[in-house]
């Protein structure tokens, strides 16, 4: 369930401050700015939803998970393919995120 609700919020969050850029730079009716509102707290509360007691650690963790998923959402929705630094700089920060929430603590 752990990187299920980081996508889910990853999801929330890219959407969301995607649907304001197209309201605010891209000239799209106001609605879409709304969505992106709602995306946005709705973000913050799937979030919450994670196990870990940590509010900091969850959120430095779901920081690296963001990063993959905006190279995702890039290429995917802007058409920008990612390159050799792209995928390198995305697999480090997961393996950030494994260490920090998976990592033997005493």
């Amino acid at each position: 369930m752990t990187i299920l609700w980081f996508l889910l919020a990853g999801i929330a969050e890219i959407g969301g401050g995607y649907l304001v850029w197209l309201w605010l730079r891209e000239g799209k009716p106001y609605p879409f700015g709304i969505m992106g509102g709602l995306a946005l707290v709705l973000y913050g509360v799937i979030a919450t939803f994670q196990t870990f007691p940590s509010f900091g650690r969850v959120y430095a963790a779901y920081g690296g998970i963001f990063i993959v998923l905006s190279i995702l959402w890039g290429w995917g929705v802007d058409k920008k393919t990612p390159d050799f630094y792209d995928w390198l700089g995305g697999a480090i920060c997961l393996m950030g995120v494994a260490v920090m929430l998976w990592g033997p603590r005493n």
